[in-house]
């Protein structure tokens, strides 16, 4: 199995870049406390930040919506992930509490403000790739069982089977969510060269160094960007 970045994403996206974090015997069962207070001190700072400060204009969430905007899609209806966990955050609300590894995710992504998935790899099928949708490709909401048909040319995260995110950063499918059966999991972070490189690298290092820690694992990390698109899962 690989990941790949097609490469006519980048003609609209030219400094796209994702670090990649991989990780296999996973107990992502009942609770780990040290994460919860990484957690915890995540949003307390996220907090702190943020307060006072216009969200939609401060670089690292603006850089997002530039490149929605850039990819025809409205960022006040249709946020990044990172623009929604912050608000959510800066407001004095708090991400759930789904499991261990969705939460140490959540952690970094708020420390970083950086764009963070996980998706379930054993439910994948074939490559995953970031690429412009197919017409009548499905996509099952998290939370649903009714698939809808994505329309052609939407940047999405899809394996073989199904869309496993929407407008590409903006919502994740039922079947690849994390959930605590979950042992073998895929992280990407998602960002610019041109603009958040060096937190992508210091937040891929940094998830990689917490899930060896966590979970008693071993994990492998990769950079992609143009000049290096794709890796082995």
């Amino acid at each position: 199995m690989r990941f790949i970045i097609d490469p006519v994403v980048f003609n609209g996206l030219p400094t796209l870049c994702i670090g990649v974090v991989t990780a296999e015997g996973i107990d992502n069962r009942g609770s780990v406390p040290s994460i919860d207070l990484l957690l915890k001190e995540a949003i307390g700072e996220a907090r702190a930040k943020f307060q006072g400060v216009n969200l939609k204009e401060h670089p690292a969430i603006a850089c997002y919506r530039e490149a929605f905007r850039k990819l025809g899609y409205n960022p006040n209806k249709y946020p990044s992930s990172v623009e929604a966990l912050t608000s959510r955050v800066a407001k004095g609300g708090e991400p759930p509490d789904i499991n261990p590894a969705v939460n140490l995710v959540n952690a970094v992504s708020l420390k970083y403000t950086l764009p963070m998935g996980a998706h379930d790899l054993d439910s994948a099928d074939g490559d995953i790739a970031v690429r412009y949708a197919k017409e009548g490709e499905p996509f099952t909401p998290l939370g649903e069982t009714v698939a809808e048909a994505v329309p052609a040319g939407e940047l999405v995260y899809a394996d073989d089977r199904e869309i496993r995110t929407r407008r590409w950063i903006w919502r994740q499918n039922e079947r690849g969510k994390v959930t605590g059966a979950s042992s073998h999991i895929f992280f990407p972070i998602d960002g610019f060269t041109d603009c958040n490189r060096e937190a992508v690298e210091q937040a891929m290092q940094e998830l990689s160094g917490h899930l060896e820690r966590f979970f008693g694992v071993r994990t492998r990390h990769r950079f992609l960007d143009r000049e290096c698109p794709s890796v082995d899962l």
